[in-house]
Parts: structure tokens; C-alpha cells; sequence
């Protein structure tokens, strides 16, 4: 039996769990679910109801994606991802730089000042800049769990507005992205699926 990934395209922390299982080549069944109508079996054995979710042969179960990107590279990890992973830099992206980037692209949700919440996540992305100066990855000279940890957060703020996003002083965090953008990877795991339904035939993520 192989492991059961419930996912769902455009999440990042989705698209960060796929990436790294992928590149530990760990085969699991994917089922990509629909947000506004969750399948039963994936809330009774995570009723946060949040994706990812991967259950295990063993009945065991991993709701949070670095716990699945750990898990997977625990494995087996070919690329040395694991050696790469700074856990404060990852905290960052997280909390405060993925509470303004809600705040920036979602603003009428949480009532909130696109503007103010753009200009807090660029301060974080400037330090990013200063990284990326220094070395073509996060953390050194080759991609880690790092990168692809941070990487799916930072889509997302430059595709909210991309001609401003193309304007700012960035150049080295553009270089990145559109490197990450391209790799084999991601565009492996950003595959369009139909929405699983209980007895659709198996898809598989390998």
C-alpha cells in the first residue's frame, strides 16, 4: 500500500509536500480535493481540514507540510535537501512574512491595507535580496528544503501584482523564483487534476 496524499493545487503548503516527496522519489496516492467540499475520509483522519494530509500505511498521520517534507527526505534525499534547512529562516516566511502576504493579497477578507501589508512583506523580501547576492540558494551554492519551503510563498506574493512585482529592485529574488518556476519539479507536481471522488481509479505522484 502506498501512502495517501490529499492536496490541492494552488496551496502552497500543498505545493511544498508534493515538491519534496516528488524529489525523494516516494510514490504516494494523490487525490486532489475541492476546498468547499472536503472528502469525509480525509476530515475524520484530519479534522483541521486543512491540506496537506498524508496517511501512511501504518494508519499513522502527517497534516503539516514540513512534517511530510521531513518525512519524505528522511527517506531518501538525493539532492541533499535536508542538509540545506534553516528552521528560523522557514518560521519567517511562516508567521509574519505569510501573515502580510494574507493580508496583501487577501485584504478585503481581513479588512485589512494592501499597501502597509506590501511594504512589510518587501522589507522581508529585501533581506532575501541580500541572501541571494551571496549565493545562488537560500543557504549555499545548491537548492535545499530551504528554498523549496519558501519558494511556493513567494509565487504567490509576485503573482498578485506581477507587472509591480517586475518594477522592484530585486533582481537576485527574481532570478530565484524563475529558476524554481522552471525546475522539472515544480512543473511535475503543478499537473492540472480532476477533483478525487470516492472509487475513481488511483493517480499517482511519482
Amino acid at each position: 500500500m502506498n501512502p495517501i496524499l490529499y492536496s490541492f493545487r494552488r496551496c502552497p503548503y500543498a505545493m511544498r509536500a508534493r515538491m519534496a516527496l516528488l524529489a525523494s522519489g516516494q510514490v504516494v496516492e494523490l487525490r486532489e480535493i475541492v476546498l468547499r467540499d472536503k472528502p469525509a475520509h480525509m476530515l475524520a483522519i484530519s479534522p483541521k481540514g486543512t491540506v496537506p494530509v498524508l496517511l501512511l500505511p501504518d494508519g499513522s498521520v502527517l497534516d503539516q507540510s514540513l512534517d511530510i517534507m521531513r518525512w519524505a527526505l528522511g527517506r531518501h534525499d538525493p539532492e541533499q535537501w535536508l542538509a540545506g534547512e534553516d528552521s528560523d529562516l522557514i518560521a519567517a516566511n511562516d508567521g509574519p512574512f505569510k501573515s502580510h502576504l494574507d493580508r496583501y493579497k487577501y485584504a478585503s477578507r481581513h479588512g485589512s491595507d494592501p499597501v502597509e501589508h506590501r511594504g512589510q512583506a518587501m522589507a522581508w523580501l529585501a533581506m532575501l535580496e541580500t541572501r541571494l547576492e551571496r549565493s545562488r540558494y537560500l543557504t549555499g551554492d545548491r537548492r535545499s528544503l530551504t528554498d523549496i519551503a519558501i519558494f511556493p510563498f513567494i509565487r504567490q506574493f509576485a503573482a498578485t501584482e506581477p507587472e509591480w512585482f517586475a518594477d522592484q529592485p530585486l533582481p537576485h529574488v527574481r532570478r530565484w523564483l524563475g529558476e524554481h518556476l522552471a525546475s522539472d519539479v515544480f512543473v511535475r507536481v503543478m499537473v492540472r487534476l480532476k477533483p478525487w471522488a470516492e472509487g475513481d481509479e488511483s493517480l499517482f505522484l511519482n
